[in-house]
């Protein structure tokens, strides 16, 4: 058993060594392969951006900031130019909120402005009547397959929807 100690010992220490380099490598990829804004961007937009107005050490402070924070890439839109609102399913929660101004049902192609800032579209063919109100309460509640249904205060219908914004 003694004989066996001094062999392992230089095996767990190549092990150890190599599950740190594996660790650090995605880390030293990171900051190897950043690119600062200077270098991002045209000079134009950098420009534009108001970044010039920067100091040096201005801009290296956002810059170090984009390099700790930089950590993959954000897909905001889908390959046809659609907004992602929820890129993570468990995002997806139940939204309350009212919708502005009057409401008597929708047509087929409804558009529906929330309180909240969010806009909704009809996702679904067909109409539908309901009683009038200004304002009403509405709850969107997310459903299989990235579909939401969304229920107005005081009619008896729900809307299979989608946001646009």
């Amino acid at each position: 058993m003694i004989e066996f100690m001094p062999t392992l010992r230089p095996t767990l220490l190549a092990a150890a060594l190599l599950v740190a380099a594996l660790l650090a490598a995605p880390i030293l990829h990171a900051q190897q392969s950043f690119s600062s804004l200077e270098e991002r961007m045209s000079s134009a937009e950098f420009k534009a951006a108001g970044l010039d107005k920067l100091s040096p050490e201005e801009l290296q402070t956002l810059d170090d900031w984009l390099r700790t924070h930089d950590t993959g890439t954000t897909r905001i839109v889908t390959p046809s130019g659609r907004p992602v609102f929820y890129p993570n399913e468990s995002a997806r929660t139940e939204v309350q909120s009212h919708l502005v101004g009057h409401f008597a049902g929708w047509s087929g192609a409804s558009v529906f402005t929330l309180d909240n800032g969010q806009v909704w579209k009809q996702a679904e063919s067909g109409a539908a009547t309901c009683p009038e109100r200004d304002n009403p309460g509405v709850t969107l509640k997310p459903m299989l397959l990235g579909s939401w249904l969304m229920y107005v205060e005081g009619c008896s219908q729900s809307v299979r929807v989608q946001r646009v914004r």
